[in-house]
């Protein structure tokens, strides 16, 4: 039918230009009576030695005189655009009808349906077949199922009297959350605060093997052990190992004090006339507030 389409064009198409050449690419196409052809603007603008714009434009031009079609709800091969030619495809049935008239009421096998009754069946052999096109969800309207109850039921409270069988009522389910008595458990080593750290006999005796006791003196390192035990107030708990290495490096870093004066006693003047100066002054009294006793010792 490619042929009858292509007569059309040349005896009864009003086109010209671009525009004529476009359409005679189309009816190239055609496969059946129903004048349904396909192609896409790469393959036209290449048949017709034209640029794609000028075939757009040709296309345009086309379906606003009514000689070309575009069906949408089609899709050719390679996803191309499928279009119709439905002045051709009117004659072309005319054509038919004086056939079956001439031929005594015979009825033509090949005589094409109407324009809004294609016979899809028949153009699957060429490739030409309906678009699937997914339904997307529109932004931000509801969806069209009503809900169920579930949908708009809340989240269930959690049940505070259901317990697991294993677990016991007192004391804690994980075994890095606090306890009572503030000790914590990781990997089985017992951790404590800095605070809550007692230096021990091994670390006693290494401070009086390494030096530091007859260097910093009974005095100096209580009040280095204050100073540590201060600045390391914040930290997270550590196992006592772990502590008792840092405590061992802070002791091994302190210096020896220069004066005995360095060290006030509460209560006393500490702006003496020793020869200290203003900075050492402030120094004594801070050494002194933390070496007095705040009755939370054991």
């Amino acid at each position: 039918m490619s042929s009858e389409a292509r007569e059309w064009v040349w005896e009864h198409s009003s086109s010209r230009g671009a525009a004529r050449l476009v359409l005679l690419s189309i009816a190239d196409r055609v496969a059946d009576g129903q004048c349904i052809s396909w192609a896409s603007l790469s393959s036209l603008s290449k048949r017709t030695r034209a640029s794609v714009s000028t075939v757009r434009e040709a296309v345009e031009r086309l379906l606003l005189a009514g000689e070309l079609e575009q069906l949408d709800d089609l899709v050719g091969p390679q996803r191309s655009t499928v279009y119709r030619l439905p002045l051709a495809a009117e004659a072309i049935a005319q054509a038919l009808r004086e056939q079956r008239e001439e031929a005594g009421g015979t009825a033509v096998s090949d005589e094409p349906a109407g324009p809004a009754k294609l016979r899809l069946s028949a153009l699957r052999r060429y490739g030409i077949r309906p678009r699937e096109v997914p339904e997307l969800p529109t932004r931000g309207r509801k969806p069209a199922v009503p809900e169920t109850d579930r949908s708009r039921r809340k989240p269930a409270q959690p049940r505070t009297g259901y317990r697991h069988s294993d677990v016991p009522v007192t004391g804690t389910q994980n075994r890095s959350e606090h306890d009572l008595n503030r000790k914590y458990s990781s990997g089985g080593a017992s951790v404590t605060s800095a605070a809550e750290w007692q230096v021990d006999s091994a670390t006693h005796t290494w401070a009086r093997q390494q030096g530091h006791l007859d260097r910093l003196g009974e005095q100096g390192l209580h009040a280095a052990d204050a100073k540590w035990r201060a600045h390391r107030a914040g930290h997270s708990p550590r196992p006592a190992g772990a502590w008792a290495a840092d405590w061992r490096s802070w002791i091994t870093r302190e210096h020896t004090p220069s004066s005995p004066n360095l060290y006030a006693v509460p209560g006393k003047n500490t702006a003496s006339s020793s020869g200290m100066t203003r900075a050492e002054t402030h120094t004594a009294v801070l050494l002194a507030a933390l070496d007095e006793s705040t009755g939370t010792e054991g």
